[in-house]
């Protein structure tokens, strides 16, 4: 992190765009070393409030889904170069949210129906959330979607990851974090929104905790450096936030990865419905915003070992 870096542009939350697309104007020109502020959006583009209801899950415009900020041309940059992303700093809202979304997440299948938990935190110490009366979960701030336009013309979904980065819900491209993203235009076109307040590894409903918020960043560049696909570091530990009381754990196991993460997944909802007392939903939302999926076998064919790992924190 960077506590005296001040931002010499502010992207504005109007400044954004729904998809990847290389002939988007760009929203600023900087050189690299720049340092940006970018005003965030939530992931539902404000359609989601602290006073919305379930009902406003079922009437999601989803044209307007995962705006992102930008895009921000880097003098200089060509195809075959990293972009450097250092995130400096999240300032968040203090306000999120959490939803199933019918057709979307791991167990769309189960859980059919709508819901919705809207969240309130401390913006300022960053301590713990409560998800309804029985659990509190770590904040980590992070952004979901962070990437640079692809190479091949059009307009590009922004739901998927790419090659370029985007949606990648990557809860540890936190403060601090260095990300390097594959160059495939000129002046790379980087663009970053969808913010959350917590998430954890898999975000397996489809949502963490969706929270507007300002984003920190400082933009450079490596020539040449011929990157296959985005890669980052870390500044330290990245679980210590979580592990303090450790964690239940289920697995998954069998010779498809996906269907042994549905399974891990599956076998936890059951757990902490029978021990705690959660409706199925509640807690399918919550293992979303706190709980990791982890491969953690791949190697004795033909089955392989998927775990769900939930972090006895929460519950306390």
């Amino acid at each position: 992190m960077c506590s005296n870096c001040k931002a010499a542009y502010t992207i504005h939350a109007a400044q954004h765009h729904f998809g990847w697309d290389n002939s988007n104007a760009p929203a600023e020109t900087v050189a690299p070393g720049t340092v940006l502020e970018f005003e965030c959006l939530d992931s539902s583009a404000g359609q989601l409030t602290p006073e919305s209801t379930v009902e406003d899950v079922s009437t999601l415009d989803f044209g307007k889904i995962n705006p992102v900020n930008g895009p921000i041309y880097v003098d200089g940059a060509e195809p075959g170069d990293a972009l450097v992303v250092k995130i400096h700093e999240f300032k968040p809202s203090g306000f999120g949210w959490t939803a199933n979304i019918p057709g979307f997440g791991l167990l769309a299948d189960q859980f059919k129906d709508p819901a919705l938990h809207v969240w309130s935190y401390d913006k300022d110490k960053l301590g713990t959330s409560a998800f309804a009366p029985f659990g509190k979960v770590p904040l980590k701030p992070f952004a979901g979607t962070i990437g640079v336009a692809p190479a091949e013309a059009g307009l590009h979904s922004i739901v998927p990851p790419r090659r370029v980065g985007g949606n990648m819900d990557i809860r540890d491209l936190a403060a601090g974090t260095t990300l390097y993203l594959p160059v495939e235009v000129a002046g790379a076109l980087f663009s970053i929104g969808d913010t959350h307040a917590a998430q954890g590894d898999g975000e397996v409903c489809g949502t963490a905790i969706e929270s507007p918020m300002n984003t920190v960043v400082e933009l450079d560049l490596i020539k040449g450096a011929n990157l296959n696909m985005p890669r980052f570091e870390t500044p330290g530990p990245v679980t210590r936030h979580l592990d303090e009381m450790g964690y239940e754990v289920t697995t998954g196991i069998g010779s498809d990865l996906f269907e042994g993460a549905q399974a891990a997944v599956s076998n936890m909802i059951d757990l902490l419905c029978a021990r705690h007392g959660y409706s199925a939903v509640d807690a399918y939302m919550l293992c979303s915003v706190c709980g990791d999926l982890r491969i953690s076998e791949i190697v004795d064919m033909p089955n392989w070992v998927v775990s769900f790992y939930f972090p006895k924190v929460v519950l306390q």
